[in-house]
């Protein structure tokens, strides 16, 4: 099963050759500056940033660096001040989950004014000059939902949940959802019966977005396009309330363990799985490359606005009811905790 890092989410984990989590590389020597690499989070109290970190952490355990980990906790304000203080103590490379994709440009400004290269993880600064962009191909889980749900749902009301508007995934991810449905909302098989936002992802906005959804079309509904699982739960705490739980459609993203079981119940339709070992050992070679001043090879570019950003993107996998396997295969999670020992 994953092994995870537990120091807590509390400030500052460094992770070095004296820290209480047992080390991430060996210490320096006396006078020698420790080479720092600072990975500033959203937040930390999701499942999914959790395995991120622990990951990264023990990619680059025992390789001689310190690890800085800040999680601002979705407020772009302190996001900044973490990054001011990070870049005083001398980081060589930060690695940033913005929590607002163009605000986070002006921490990335900040770090080029110091010569500290900027990594963007998972999701895009927008309008900055970053060196590299980690991430998944986000147009793609987009279209991954569409394609799953309207295959089993051609016709009918849709219900479209984006994620925060301050966060570009969350748009990248509805070009690809509209990229499938378009047509056929075209030719009229498909009503998008609304289409909104989650602030911040969060599950109680995704609830009142169902709610309202369900009470203008008097509980007809075929389909709720739920862009991740956080607001895939929201919609179906909606469902569950009129009675519709397994009866509507309802997508996710991130395989997170709550969504796996209302998977096996069967009032979630799937979820696109984001192998994320594979995504935080790219990032974790990557800085520690640019820390000694490697450049990194990449294979395609992402434009953010600003500029073609040096991209490594790994393919996301749909996962339903008759694929949950993967995930135990890849020791995301374990076959008890995925069934309950039921199976």
């Amino acid at each position: 099963m994953y092994r995870s890092i537990s120091c807590g989410i509390a400030a500052i984990l460094a992770v070095s050759a004296a820290s209480a989590c047992g080390g991430g590389g060996s210490a320096p020597r006396p006078g020698e500056e420790p080479t720092r690499i600072a990975f500033l989070f959203d937040t930390l109290k999701q499942e999914r940033w959790q395995r991120d970190r622990d990951v990264f952490l023990e990619v680059l355990q025992g390789r001689g660096v310190e690890i800085l980990v800040e999680a601002a906790e979705q407020d772009a304000d302190r996001q900044a001040k973490q990054a001011e203080a990070m870049l005083e103590k001398g980081v060589k490379v930060l690695v940033i989950v913005p929590h607002d994709a163009v605000r986070a440009g002006e921490i990335a400004k900040a770090a080029k004014a110091r010569k500290v290269p900027v990594i963007s993880y998972d999701r895009l600064i927008r309008d900055a000059d970053i060196d590299l962009y980690v991430s998944f191909d986000n147009v793609r889980v987009g279209e991954l939902q569409a394609q799953y749900l309207q295959s089993r749902a051609p016709s009918g009301n849709y219900v479209l949940i984006g994620g925060a508007p301050t966060d570009y995934n969350a748009q990248q991810l509805r070009d690809g959802q509209m990229s499938v449905l378009q047509p056929a909302i075209d030719r009229k098989a498909i009503r998008v019966v609304a289409s909104d936002w989650a602030t911040d992802w969060r599950a109680d906005e995704a609830r009142r977005i169902t709610e309202e959804a369900l009470k203008k079309t008097r509980n007809r509904l075929a389909a709720v396009v739920a862009s991740n699982d956080i607001t895939a739960g929201g919609a179906i705490e909606a469902l569950a309330a009129a009675k519709l739980a397994g009866k509507v459609l309802v997508s996710g993203q991130d395989a997170e363990l709550a969504a796996v079981r209302r998977i096996v119940e069967g009032t979630q339709a799937m979820t696109v799985y984001k192998p994320v070992r594979a995504l935080a050992r790219l990032a974790a070679a990557a800085a520690l490359g640019m820390a000694k001043g490697e450049s990194t090879p990449t294979a395609t570019t992402v434009n953010n606005g600003f500029e073609d950003v040096p991209a490594m993107l790994v393919a996301p996998i749909p996962v339903d009811k008759d694929s949950l396997d993967l995930l135990i295969r890849d020791e995301f999670h374990t076959q008890e905790e995925v069934y309950g020992g039921t199976q």
